[in-house]
């Protein structure tokens, strides 16, 4: 069984979620674990074998593990393929793959940045800016519901949560503000929702 550590509301809700679209929640082993939070709750929990204490970390039935939201969600799309991620050779896999390392590789680096605060123009020629990214994002959303078309899909999910998780940094562009509330509307979110309520509560019970 693959087994991953959990730390609820946090990154790694993403990946509840992802599981709960899937329908494979029961095929997986969640281990709930602590982490560093940026209010200065939590702490690193020697139980979690990520380098660095963090969350998501999978862990594969050989033993490997996996680290990186975007990695361990190809990783299972491909585990459990399903109409919510286009398989290896099927229309819209490379489309799905260039937004997913886009989110890792500039989206999420500049939403930080952006809330920090911090511009230096290393980091402008490397990643360009939140107002480039958000340009880019409302290009690939025009004239469809989603970043794959007609259906939502992984990509979605991952592209979303920012917005979803910080509702004030939603840009003030209609088609990026739309596609937000159907990404949000998705029954997963919902189910994600109520499952990371429990699991808060066992965690807590479990301190």
């Amino acid at each position: 069984m693959l087994t991953l550590y959990h730390a609820p509301n946090s990154r790694s809700t993403r990946i509840i979620t992802l599981l709960t679209a899937l329908d494979v929640m029961d095929q997986i082993d969640i281990r709930l674990t602590d982490i560093p939070r940026q209010d200065g709750s939590g702490g690193r929990d020697p139980n979690n074998p990520h380098p660095e204490g963090k969350v998501p970390l999978l862990v594969t039935e050989e033993g490997e593990t996996i680290r990186e939201t975007n990695a361990i969600m190809l990783y299972l799309c491909d585990r459990f393929p399903s109409d919510f991620a286009p398989k290896v050779g099927a229309p819209g896999r490379a489309t799905m793959l260039s937004w997913m390392a886009w989110y890792g590789n500039v989206l999420e680096p500049v939403f930080v940045l952006n809330i920090a605060e911090i511009s230096h123009p290393v980091l402008t020629s490397t990643f360009r800016g939140l107002p480039e990214a958000i340009t880019a994002l409302a290009t690939g959303l025009e004239g469809r519901d989603y970043i794959l078309g007609a259906r939502y899909s992984v990509v979605d999910l991952l592209l979303a949560s920012p917005f979803l998780w910080f509702p004030k940094a939603l840009p003030d562009v209609p088609v990026i503000k739309d596609w937000v509330a159907r990404c949000g509307a998705q029954p997963a979110i919902a189910q994600t929702t109520v499952y990371e309520t429990k699991a808060q509560q066992r965690f807590t019970e479990m301190a």
